[in-house]
């Protein structure tokens, strides 16, 4: 049994969707590992990850526009707001969400469905550089 892990840094352009499936390859044929899992791991708490559609981006706007009107910015019952009106909204938005997923791998691919993409999701309105990373372990 193998390991390899990376940590790959995403710049993000404020609330939205970032797909990072190629990183995710790239280095999944780079450690040569055929058959395993996959853990990719979101380390921040106002961001997350999703597997989601990645062929039509109406699906990741109107992903926004829900938590949007689930979770809105500045609610007047929070307390925690150090950072901005954004700022509780996006630690209840990304404990909704996951900031680990498990993706098998089988004979040295993701196997993801042919729609499906990693993504992550960020919860902040401004831009953050976020870091994911990405532990495989199988032979």
């Amino acid at each position: 049994m193998r390991q390899a892990s990376l940590l790959v840094t995403l710049a993000g352009h404020g609330r939205g969707l970032t797909e990072f499936t190629a990183e995710a390859r790239r280095f999944l044929t780079d450690t040569g590992i055929h058959d395993g899992l996959l853990t990719v791991f979101c380390r921040h708490t106002s961001a997350s990850l999703v597997v989601q559609e990645n062929a039509d981006p109406d699906v990741r706007h109107d992903l926004d526009a829900f938590f949007e009107r689930l979770v809105p910015d500045g609610d007047p019952r929070w307390h925690h707001a150090n950072e901005g009106p954004d700022d509780m909204s996006a630690h209840v938005r990304s404990a909704l969400t996951q900031t680990s997923l498990g993706i098998p791998v089988i004979d040295g691919r993701l196997a993801l469905g042919t729609w499906q993409g990693l993504y992550l999701w960020e919860h902040r309105t401004g831009s953050h550089r976020r870091e994911v990373l990405l532990h495989l372990i199988g032979d």
